[in-house]
């Protein structure tokens, strides 16, 4: 039974997290309140909400602290904004009994669609792919049985810790990983783990089991269990381990991409070789190194910290500590579950972000990039694969000339301002006028 002070505290709590409400502020879980600036505007004390002046600001500000051993370290906990909570059963339950806390999936006729039963997904970033991650795959592949088993190569992409594009991933898994071919999934719309989860639901699975590194089992556990039942819903989410790794172990047990990163910039294709599932041969083993090489830009010069921050984890603290990365109000994307959100606040080994959303997360700078989305003009990302990335110029090129009056193989530019699209031979207001009704 709570004693009468734990039933007090409690109360309090709660009127200073409505008095934040009423205001928009966000918490970081510490009584500290940020508003949608991500500045500290207000703090809980004394279970009231306690607003600050510029001066408080700036002592309420945590100091920089020196970077603890690791083994004192406490993984970042996943944090989330206080949403009202469904009225249980108010959507019917699931075969098990549970309850519902949204409504079912429907098929177009709006009838509901038939349980599916389980799902087990994986959802990584696989950059490069490894025989690591075989272990991985086959423990998915034992923890699903009979049921479903969806691969998920994240979508992160970027030059230093994500050189290879979502394509190129899905390409070169496809071949390393015969036997687990057909469950690798290629699809532009599962950027984060939401999305695989959100997708599962739509499809009329009831219950999912997430396959991960045992070092991420935590950090999925929560979030996912966070948001049952607010952004889908099941009537069970599992995080399933796939197993402990040595990192300084050699051979398969201690391979990490980390690692196939680091011997690829320092060009050496020995070690780099015994990484790769013997599936892949060695001529494509050596475009695959070549690939890495070329993308993470090491002929230009390169820092092991930005290639592989688990090796050089020194000069990668200096520069977050130095303001150099990571700044405040910055958009960054977590590389374990591909969330992108603005930093609100910056800890001593980690950083408090806050997506699109409202989902709060917490994360290791380790495990942080800086996020930036690619612009680009050309109609293919590279030679055969049509560039599709929405709103950019290489995408209405691209849908243009797969519209009827449009000839292609036209040299063709979007005009300053968005102008009507024009060709040597056609353009947008003759091909209107042509085809309106006389």
């Amino acid at each position: 039974m709570k004693s009468f002070f734990s039933f007090l505290s409690e109360a309090r709590s709660s009127q200073a997290s409505e008095q934040a409400q009423k205001l928009k502020l966000t918490g970081d879980g510490h009584g500290q309140w940020f508003d949608k600036d991500g500045k500290l505007v207000a703090r809980t004390v004394a279970g009231k909400l306690e607003m600050l002046d510029k001066k408080q600001v700036k002592k309420e500000e945590e100091p920089v602290a020196q970077k603890k051993p690791a083994a004192q370290e406490k993984e970042p906990e996943q944090k989330q904004v206080q949403q009202a909570p469904q009225v249980e059963g108010e959507f019917g339950t699931f075969a098990d009994g549970t309850p519902r806390r949204m409504p079912a999936p429907t098929r177009a006729d709006g009838s509901p669609k038939e349980d599916r039963g389980e799902m087990t997904v994986v959802f990584g970033r696989f950059n490069p792919p490894t025989v690591g991650h075989q272990k991985l795959l086959d423990a998915a592949k034992k923890t699903a049985g009979k049921g479903g088993l969806r691969i998920y190569p994240s979508r992160s992409n970027d030059p230093k810790k994500n050189p290879l594009d979502p394509d190129q991933k899905h390409d070169y898994m496809q071949k390393m990983f015969p036997d687990h071919a057909g469950s690798i999934v290629n699809d532009p719309n599962a950027k984060t783990i939401f999305d695989v989860l959100k997708q599962a639901h739509q499809d009329g699975y009831s219950n999912v089991k997430i396959v991960v590194g045992d070092d991420r089992v935590k950090e999925f556990s929560k979030l996912s269990g966070d948001y049952n039942g607010k952004l889908y819903d099941f009537s069970a989410v599992e995080t399933v381990s796939a197993g402990e790794r040595d990192p300084d172990a050699e051979g398969v047990e201690g391979m990490s991409a980390s690692k196939m990163r680091k011997a690829a910039a320092e060009n050496d294709f020995a070690s780099f070789r015994s990484g790769v599932p013997s599936a892949l041969d060695d001529k494509a083993t050596k475009q695959l190194f070549n690939t890495l090489r070329k993308q993470m830009g090491v002929r230009e010069g390169w820092n092991l910290w930005e290639i592989a921050p688990k090796f050089d984890w020194k000069n990668l603290r200096e520069n977050y500590v130095t303001g150099k990365i990571f700044k405040m109000n910055q958009l960054v994307e977590n590389l374990n579950t591909g969330l992108v959100g603005r930093v609100i606040r910056r800890g001593t080994n980690y950083l408090i972000c806050v997506t699109e959303d409202n989902v709060m997360f917490k994360s290791w700078v380790r495990d942080l990039c800086e996020y930036s989305e690619k612009r680009m003009d050309s109609k293919e990302r590279v030679p055969g694969k049509p560039n599709t990335l929405a709103g950019t110029t290489g995408y209405f090129k691209y849908a243009a000339d797969m519209t009827p009056g449009f000839e292609k193989g036209d040299k063709t530019n979007l005009q300053p301002g968005a102008k009507p699209y024009k060709g040597p031979k056609t353009n947008i207001k003759d091909f209107i006028n042509k085809y309106k009704k006389k």
